[in-house]
């Protein structure tokens, strides 16, 4: 299977501006309810890798994951800089935990490439076909 690196990219771009704006962006994603901030940018992250790749179910979904991966990846650092910053040792050992839920975070990136892949296939299959 051929990664079509510029779905995951834009998935990644998505999850990166969701990821650190969620407090302010989605609503119940602030510090009370994280884990719903993290699924919610995922499912919306891989929605947009599924539907600009649109090849396959299984493609999707890796994609949606892949995209997911790499920016969780990519926030996680950065809020574990910060963290550390603040914080001091307890802001890296959050920031350790936060890494080791990266691979949770490829669930909803899945799913969200499966649905992005769908809604783009259920668009191109009412558009007309030519005739001659």
């Amino acid at each position: 299977m051929a990664i079509n690196w510029r779905a995951v990219l834009y998935g990644f771009a998505t999850y990166i501006v969701l990821g650190l704006l969620s407090g302010f962006v989605i609503p119940f994603t602030d510090v009370a309810l994280p884990v719903l901030g993290a699924g919610l940018s995922g499912l919306i992250a891989g929605g947009v890798s599924g539907y600009y790749n649109n090849r396959s179910t299984m493609s999707d979904a890796t994609h949606g994951a892949l995209g997911i991966v790499i920016g969780a990846l990519i926030v996680g650092i950065i809020l574990t800089v910060l963290g550390t910053l603040v914080a001091g040792i307890f802001g890296l050992g959050a920031g350790l935990g936060l890494l080791t839920l990266i691979f949770v975070a490829g669930i909803p990136g899945a799913v969200g490439g499966v649905v992005g892949g769908y809604l783009h296939r259920g668009r191109e299959d009412r558009m007309g076909r030519p005739t001659a």
